[in-house]
């Protein structure tokens, strides 16, 4: 039942990082509760939707996992265009990851909108005894760069719903208090595709 005054919103987003860095099981995680020790590559991108019920709105996440591999980052912006929210993740135990985290940020920083709800997610907290990247190095780099920074667990589960959560929270405060159900993403058809046309 939806509260009284509450908000439906719907809001794009999308997982961006290198490859392995633990992207798709976040989302499954999420969704499903589910983890797999191994999680084949994604091809392209993988679409995915999910709701998520606060008190003072109602979310529907539009999650677009993008591949991490080099040879799909030219179809990335097709992905992160007209997002609400963007999920740059890298791995603890990889300092290339978060390298490569970085340039994410600087390319939708370039790209991107001014209200785009970034978020800086250091994955698999569980791989202490291999850790490359230390917490503060993440907590710094997201201060300096006005992103929200959060360490996740995919396998263990640790702040995965607390991520998404966050997330939602943020969008449903920068969203018009009206109820107006209203998309957080533009739904423009892709150019030059006509869905009807018409002989005069």
């Amino acid at each position: 039942m939806a509260r009284t005054g509450s908000k439906n919103i719907n809001a794009k987003l999308v997982l961006l990082g290198d490859m392995g860095t633990g992207k798709t099981s976040l989302v499954l995680r999420f969704i499903k509760g589910q983890f797999f020790d191994y999680q084949e590559s994604t091809i392209g991108a993988a679409f995915f939707t999910q709701v998520l019920s606060l008190n003072e709105a109602t979310v529907k996440f539009d999650i677009w996992d993008t591949a991490g591999q080099e040879r799909y980052h030219s179809l990335a912006p097709m992905y992160y265009r007209g997002a609400a929210a963007a999920v740059v993740v890298y791995d603890i135990s990889s300092i290339d990851s978060f390298i490569r985290a970085k340039k994410w940020v600087q390319e939708l920083q370039r790209q991107g909108n001014p209200n785009l709800v970034m978020v800086l997610v250091a994955n698999k907290a569980d791989l202490e005894s291999k850790r490359e990247v230390e917490n503060e190095e993440g907590e710094k780099y997201a201060q300096e760069n006005g992103l929200f920074f959060i360490e996740t667990s995919a396998k263990t589960a640790q702040n995965v719903n607390e991520l998404f959560y966050e997330i939602a929270k943020r969008l449903a405060k920068a969203s018009p208090s009206r109820s107006t159900g209203m998309n957080l993403h533009n739904v423009t058809q892709p150019r030059g595709r006509r869905l009807f046309c018409c002989s005069g």
